[in-house]
This record gives structure tokens, C-alpha cells and sequence, in this order.
């Protein structure tokens, strides 16, 4: 039933990006603590430079100035030289064909742009250099290193806001993510959780969301800091070689095309390992609400090994995943090695035989010296770092995008039961309830109701009784609005009750079931719940009401302050049938519904119920669903289920007589009528 959303233009990744989003503030601290990283990633390789062409050479970084600037002065007059010999060719001299003047014109002013360009920031910072840089090579190399250690510091300042900046949108658009599921699930369909289990909500509410916000941690993570860390080293070998660059990037699209192919399959095994998590919440989800059954039966072994299948089912994922992730990570690896050597090896010709062509093809256009060429090695083994971090980044990004998915394929799940756009309401105490023709059929079950016509008159107390699977309990189904009918009505007073608010609708009913539902809280509280604006005394009132005071204060250690087990399981059944009813007495409904609230307890306790009932059910719509003779004693009126429709009605008195199902049930007239 749960599909991952298909449309690309609103994947779920996208849609818990925009949850992340929201917090515009510490999005662009992000932003700009991940480019002070960047930068200064950047900075502290080029403190290379200066170490290799001047301290190590023995110069002062005056000295330098000075000498890159005459250089570059005699170089610009070189070229202004060359350039006028094209322009006023001496008369002694060959003629020259005019696109070939043009065309050496074009690049000689091209060379004297470039060595222009590379010494203007040298010009614009000469007078403070003169005036503040050190005056020895070996202080230069202390300024340096200070330098190098300061950059090192900020950026580690830089780097920690990053990561609480990250830490905080993430777990803050997990704890809005699991809202939003949490409430979505509440909304469900009652058969979406019989289908697919409390077991696979529960593993997407807790191993899903986590993932798919660790997805966000990584895309504002390290998904913004490394690529932008690459492109400022890429950005630095670019302003040194930009053709050697270009010609060395030629394995970029095979490392995409590898990243591309590893990373679809990382996010198949991750969805896949994700539902053999859900598989397990089952298993443990039965052994331990069963642990009962599983004891005295004694198949602790045969749980422990359906367990264990699926724990190594799990293991044989995961290492999936990890063969899958250290492929990607191992291809890039080498690719981005096989670049750095292909570099060195070009990089290297040039310097070494002082050219300016590489395979035929122009690489610059000026001789490049030892320095700059080892900074642009530096900078590509700098851009190597953050490639590699970045195929750890993508699987996990991946394992986020499959969680993303199986998150919003609940989120976005159609729910049959939807709130009228304009609800209408009426009168309390309503005067009647009205089945009116309904058919209903389970969306992957048969038809359970064929045509049910039958009314509840205000202050009646109906029993519906019937065989298993006539459709008792989805009559109690749709009137309570857990689904609607596929054909005919369910009106109160004549409005149908899709047409009322759910709220206003189930506020008027108080339901009681056969398994009772308590919390692990106290008993007060299990009692409040569903009405918490109730106070103590009204608590205390509603257990007396339902018997259930005298139990409460003299069998459990702290009275009503008693802490229950989860279900409840320090109560006996009858104790806790008549906490659920104290619940229910507490509510003041005007219907009451029992289905099978009495079938499984003992004859003490199910005699303290009726004596309850026959208190409160006065002036109150009662609904009971048994097949207890001593219940249906206490009916007005009994209805006969077969079929999916309603094949006799009467009292007690009445059915005995005529109805054999009915004597069937209450095993035979005399018995029938001592139960009466």
C-alpha cells in the first residue's frame, strides 16, 4: 500500500529540504561558515607558494615584490617591443602576410594582459608590503606559519558553528517531520494498520525519519562545505593553468558516470534494507506483546530464530550497501589519483623543458616556474580531499532520499474518512439513529454488509447479535465514523454523519471493546483520558460508578496514583474491563457502545458491570455487542445478524421462542429464560 512518490517536481527529499529551509537564519550562517571554510581551506594551501619561491630561495617578501615587478615590467617592454615591430616592420625586413600580423599582434597583447593581470594585486599591495612585511627570510617563514596557524584556528571556529548550525536545523526538521507523520498516521485508516502493522509505522516514525533528517544534516553539511572547498582549490589550479586543468578533467564525466550508476543502486539497497527493518520491529513487536503465549508454549527457540533470519537478512543488506559504498568510494579515489599523477606528468613536462605546449596544444603563454606549478599540484590533491569525502557524503545522502520516501508514501496516503468543508451538527441528545439500505465491503475483503436497515431510537439498548463475520462490529465501525458506508446512510436525527465534524460526532460516544486499551500511566489518568478537563473527584465518581473504587484503593500500591504497566498488565481483565468503563462513565456519552466488553472476564466482574450498566444506560442510547445470554438479558431489544443483514429483531423473550440462531446461542428456552 505504501508507494514512494513518483513525482520528481515534489519528491519527498524536496519536501523535507523545505521543512529544513524554514529556518532562513541558520540556513545562511551555514552558508557562509561553509565559505569561510572554503576560503581559507584555500588560504593554507597557498601559504605553499611563498615557502617554495621565497623563504626557501632566501628572500624577504620585499625582496620578491620587487623582483616579480621588474621582471614583469621588463617582460610588458618586451612584449610592447615585439608588438611594434609587427605594427612598423622595419624596411629591411621580409614582408609579413596581414593575418599573420594580426594574429601575432592578438596574442602578444594577450601576453602582456596576462602578465599585466598577475602582478596588478602585487602592485596594489607593494606599499604595505614595504611597509609591514619582515625583513629576513627565516621571519618571513615565522609570519607564514603564524599565518598558517591563525587560518587554522578561525577555520576551526568556522567549521564547529557549521556543524551546531547543521545539528540544529536537522534535529529540529526531525522533530517536525515525525510531527507531521505522527499526526498523519493518527488520521489513518483503521484497516491501514491492520494491513501493514503498527510494527512498519512504528520503523518509519523512528529508523526512517532519523535517516531522512541525517540526509538533511549531510546535503547542509558536508554537501555544501566540501563542494565548495573543491571548487575554491579547483578555482586556484584554474587561475594558474587553466588548459592543463581542462585537459586533465577529461575523467570527470567517467567518475560521474560511476557515482551516478553505484549511487541508484546504494538507494535501492537502502530502501530494501529499510523494510527488512520494518520486518524486524515485527518480529519483536510479537514476541514481546505475546511473551505469554511464547512462554507457555515454549517456542522462546522459534522466535529466536525467525529473529535471527531476519537480523542476517538485515546484515546481508547492509553489507550490500557497504560493498556498493566502498566501490564509489574506491573508483573516485582512483580517478582522482590517475588526475593528479596525468598533472603531475604534464605539469612537470612544462617546467622541467620550460615550454608552453603540451601534445600540440597551447597550455600557457609564458614559461610556468617550480612554485606555481607545485601550488597547482596542491590545489588539485586540495580539490582531491573533499571528491573523497563526498562519495561517503552520497551514500549516505541516498539512504536520507529512500527514507524520505517511505516517510511521505504514509504522509501522503489517501484517507477515506475526510472532515466535511462546512460540518452541521445537531441537538443533543439526538432522537434516533438510522441505517438507512448500507452496504460495506473491506477494500481487500469481502462484502460484509448487504443492505442493513435498522434504527436506535434515544434511550434504547440494543444487543446485535450474530456469526463470526456477519458485520457486528462494522456497524459500530461506521457509526462511529472509522469508515463510511460504500452504499445506502448512517444519519443521526436525519443527517448522515459524514456530513458532521468527526470530533462533535465521537464526543457524543463512549466506546468499550472486548481487548481493553490502557496506558502506562496511572490509573487516574487512564481514566481521564479521552476527557482532561475532568478532575480527581469526577475520576473517583466514575469509578465508583463502574466498581472499580473499592479494587483501586485496596489491590494496587498507590491507589489511583498507581503506575499501570504498558496494556496494563499489573490488572487482572475483569479490573481493567471496569477501569475502561470508569474511562467511558466519565465521557457522559449519549451512546454508550460494548463490543464484546464482556466476553472474556469472570462472572464476579461481569455482574459489577451490569449493575453499572443498568445505572447508566438510563436515558442513554445503548449498543452492545455479545453473545453472553446474561448481556442480552439486559437488551430492549436484540437484533439478528446473518449475512450482512438483519435477519430477526425482538425482545429476548421473543427470539427464544422463534429464532433459532438465537436458541442456538443461548443454548435452549428454559436456559433462555432463566437468563432472563
Amino acid at each position: 500500500m505504501f508507494r514512494p512518490i513518483s513525482n520528481l517536481t515534489n519528491h519527498p527529499f524536496a519536501r523535507v529540504l523545505r521543512l529544513a529551509i524554514r529556518r532562513r537564519w541558520s540556513i545562511a550562517g551555514i552558508v557562509a561558515t561553509s565559505l569561510l571554510v572554503a576560503m581559507l581551506w584555500g588560504t593554507n594551501i597557498s601559504a605553499l607558494y611563498p615557502m617554495v619561491e621565497i623563504v626557501f630561495r632566501g628572500d624577504t617578501v620585499k625582496s620578491y615584490s620587487d623582483a616579480e615587478l621588474a621582471k614583469a615590467d621588463k617582460r610588458i617592454a618586451e612584449l610592447d617591443q615585439q608588438a611594434q615591430f609587427f605594427i612598423n616592420p622595419p624596411a629591411d625586413s621580409p614582408p609579413i602576410d596581414e593575418t599573420t600580423r594580426k594574429l601575432k599582434l592578438d596574442e602578444i597583447e594577450t601576453a602582456r594582459t596576462l602578465v599585466a593581470k598577475g602582478v596588478k594585486w602585487l602592485r596594489w599591495a607593494k606599499p604595505t608590503i614595504d611597509r609591514l612585511s619582515p625583513t629576513t627570510p627565516y621571519s618571513t617563514l615565522a609570519w607564514i606559519v603564524g599565518i598558517l596557524v591563525a587560518g587554522t584556528a578561525i577555520k576551526l571556529v568556522a567549521l564547529g558553528a557549521n556543524l551546531m548550525l547543521v545539528q540544529y536545523v536537522s534535529d529540529h526538521t526531525l522533530l517536525e517531520l515525525r510531527a507531521l507523520y505522527f499526526r498523519k498516521a493518527l488520521r489513518l485508516d483503521l484497516d491501514s494498520f491492520g494491513e501493514n502493522g503498527s510494527a512498519d509505522l512504528t520503523s518509519r516514525l523512528t529508523n526512517d525519519t532519523g535517516a531522512a533528517s541525517a540526509g538533511i544534516g549531510v546535503l547542509l553539511g558536508r554537501l555544501i562545505r566540501e563542494p565548495l572547498k573543491m571548487a575554491v582549490c579547483l578555482g586556484g589550479a584554474m587561475s594558474i593553468c587553466p588548459r592543463l586543468l581542462l585537459l586533465v578533467a577529461v575523467l570527470a564525466p567517467i567518475m560521474g558516470l560511476v557515482s551516478s550508476h553505484l549511487s541508484r543502486a546504494i538507494r535501492r539497497s537502502n530502501r530494501k534494507a529499510m523494510e527488512e527493518m520494518s520486518q524486524m520491529y515485527g518480529m519483536l513487536t510479537d514476541a514481546f506483546s505475546g511473551i505469554r503465549v511464547v512462554k507457555a508454549f515454549n517456542t522462546q527457540a522459534r522466535e529466536r530464530a525467525k529473529f535471527s533470519r531476519g537480523t542476517h537478512i538485515f546484515f546481508d543488506r547492509s553489507m550490500k550497501i557497504a560493498l556498493y559504498s566502498t566501490l564509489a568510494r574506491s573508483s573516485t579515489e582512483l580517478l582522482g589519483m590517475i588526475m593528479v599523477c596525468l598533472a603531475i606528468l604534464g605539469g612537470g613536462y612544462l617546467v622541467v623543458n620550460q615550454e608552453t605546449h603540451l601534445l600540440g596544444l597551447r597550455m600557457t603563454y609564458e614559461p610556468i616556474n617550480v612554485g606555481r606549478m607545485l601550488l597547482f599540484f596542491g590545489f588539485l590533491i586540495g580539490a582531491s580531499d573533499p571528491a573523497r569525502k563526498l562519495q561517503d557524503v552520497w551514500a549516505n545522502l541516498q539512504r536520507g532520499i529512500a527514507a524520505a520516501e517511505r516517510v511521505y508514501a504514509v504522509i501522503d496516503m489517501p484517507v477515506r474518512v475526510t472532515e466535511p468543508i462546512e460540518p452541521k451538527t445537531v441537538a443533543r441528545p439526538h432522537r434516533e439513529i438510522i441505517f438507512d439500505d448500507v452496504t460495506y465491503q473491506y477494500p481487500s475483503g469481502p462484502r460484509v454488509l448487504n443492505g442493513i436497515n435498522l434504527s436506535v431510537r434515544h434511550g434504547e439498548t440494543i444487543a446485535v447479535v450474530g456469526p463470526n463475520g456477519s458485520g457486528k462490529s462494522t456497524l459500530v465501525s461506521l457509526l462511529c465514523r472509522f469508515d463510511d458506508p460504500h452504499g445506502g446512510s448512517v444519519t443521526m436525527d436525519g443527517l448522515p454523519l459524514n456530513e458532521m465534524a468527526t470530533r462533535d460526532l465521537r464526543r457524543r460516544i463512549a466506546l468499550v471493546t472486548q481487548r481493553t486499551v490502557l496506558f502506562d500511566d496511572t490509573i487516574e489518568n487512564n481514566i481521564r483520558y479521552g476527557s482532561p478537563g475532568a478532575d480527581s473527584h469526577d475520576v473517583v465518581r466514575a469509578a465508583k460508578m463502574a466498581y472499580a473504587d473499592e479494587f483501586i484503593l485496596h489491590k494496587t500500591p498507590d491507589g489511583y496514583k498507581t503506575l499501570l504497566g504498558t496494556g496494563g498488565m499489573r490488572l487482572s481483565g475483569g479490573q481493567m474491563q471496569r477501569l475502561a468503563l470508569a474511562r467511558a462513565f466519565l465521557r457522559n456519552p449519549d451512546i454508550l457502545i460494548l463490543d464484546e466488553a464482556t466476553s472474556a472476564i469472570d462472572y464476579e466482574s461481569e455482574q459489577l458491570i451490569h449493575q453499572a450498566l443498568a445505572k447508566f444506560l438510563i436515558n442513554r442510547t445503548g449498543i452492545m455487542i455479545t453473545h453472553r445470554p446474561t448481556s442480552l438479558a439486559m437488551a430492549d431489544r436484540v437484533v439478528v445478524i446473518e449475512g450482512g443483514q438483519v435477519a430477526d429483531q425482538g425482545t429476548h423473550q421473543q427470539l427464544i421462542l422463534r429464532n433459532r440462531f438465537y436458541q442456538s446461542l443461548c443454548g435452549n428456552n428454559d436456559h433462555g429464560k432463566k437468563a432472563a
